[in-house]
């Protein structure tokens, strides 16, 4: 195999072909270090690497064979056909995701409010706002880093959102009430594994585990929802595999009508959620 540092002088064409990652990794991480669209890639198959793009490609490749996910490496992830920037401070956004989106608009009236608790990068309430411009968005978070990414992917997907630094409900004002609440809030148990695998080592410790048993900030959300939810209004969480059951027990508790779990792509129950009465 060709190593990175024998890249000076190799054409794009034969970059991808024996570069160490899969051709799609290979194909962003080419595109990025010579800062080329992926048309141009192809275009300019032809082309050889000069001394200095051969090192900024080996860095990159380099970051990413020690397991850095590519979207941290390249500062970018797609969500919902948009954009956005994403640092360590920010989880970074996942497919399975868009179902909480898709079911929140689905409930959305027009003209209709959602609060996106723990927005992260704003993937929720960015989505949500760049779509159904009617809506008036609220997201909350309680790391002012992550607040600053979310800002930013608002204004670069010229969305209309209302940002608040957030434990939870803490900043909302008595009585401020919406027609959705919607959150991807932290839901692994401390100590997963999964936790030092792939990804997830590379991503805030405190956005993937409340360091109990993945319940607790489910918890937290469901007993606050009665005061700042519309009656009827909607509260949908996205949580792990197999906690579906937990949630649903919890939303039942707390006399949550229309109590109900929805499958991802895999078949996997991935959002909860439940109708104020």
């Amino acid at each position: 195999m060709t190593t990175p540092s024998h890249y000076a002088g190799c054409t794009l064409a034969t970059v991808l072909k024996t570069a160490p990652l899969d051709p799609l990794e290979n194909r962003i991480l080419l595109c990025h270090a010579l800062r080329l669209t992926r048309v141009q890639l192809i275009t300019q198959s032809e082309r050889r690497l000069d001394v200095a793009e051969a090192d900024a490609l080996a860095a990159l490749l380099a970051r990413r064979l020690r397991g850095e996910p590519i979207a941290y490496i390249v500062g970018l992830r797609e969500f919902y056909g948009l954009d956005f920037r994403v640092t360590p401070d920010v989880l970074i956004p996942r497919p399975d995701t868009e179902l909480l989106v898709e079911l929140a608009m689905e409930r959305l009236p027009q003209q209709g409010s959602l609060l996106d608790m723990g927005t992260g990068s704003g993937a929720i309430a960015v989505a949500i706002a760049h779509t159904r411009p009617d809506a008036s968005v609220t997201a909350l978070d309680a790391s002012a880093a992550a607040l600053e990414v979310a800002r930013g992917n608002a204004l670069a997907n010229r969305a209309s959102v209302t940002l608040l630094l957030s434990d939870w409900y803490q900043a909302l004002s008595a009585g401020q009430s919406f027609d959705v609440i919607a959150s991807n809030p932290p839901y692994i148990v401390a100590g997963d594994h999964h936790l030092s695998q792939g990804d997830l080592r590379f991503e805030p410790v405190d956005a993937l585990t409340d360091h109990a048993d993945g319940l607790s900030d489910l918890r937290s959300i469901i007993d606050g929802a009665p005061a700042h939810l519309k009656r009827g209004g909607w509260l949908l969480m996205e949580h792990g595999y197999d906690q579906a059951a937990a949630v649903r027990a919890l939303l039942a508790g707390s006399g949550f009508a229309e109590v109900q779990s929805w499958r991802d792509l895999a078949g996997i129950e991935r959002v909860s959620g439940a109708r104020l009465p």
